[in-house]
């Protein structure tokens, strides 16, 4: 059956694997957008992987909003997680005034 990624939003520039994906595996992402990516390294069950080249300081979108920026360069079908990436904290309390 594959490998397969939820992808939520067309702007999206990580899809989340469902399974864990091994180096070599086509994963195919499924959601509101459908594409298919070749997984350069070991993703595990539910982390994220590259959809596209990113370079340092770029921002990374999930759900269709950023959800942090990168550390490093990130190459399309690698990992993505708190190893070159840094997470936003956002102040919900404040965002609702």
């Amino acid at each position: 059956m594959g490998v397969k990624a939820l992808l939520l939003d067309e702007k999206d520039t990580v899809a989340t694997c469902m399974d864990g994906a091994g180096e070599g595996d086509v994963v195919t992402c499924i959601g509101t957008a459908s594409r298919q990516v070749l997984c350069v390294q070991a993703i595990p069950p539910c982390h994220k992987i590259a959809l596209k080249d990113m370079q340092e300081n770029e921002d990374v979108y999930k759900y269709g909003q950023v959800i942090g920026c990168t550390t490093q360069v990130i190459r399309e079908g690698a990992l993505v997680w708190h190893e070159n990436l840094v997470g936003f904290e956002r102040d919900y309390e404040t965002e609702l005034l």
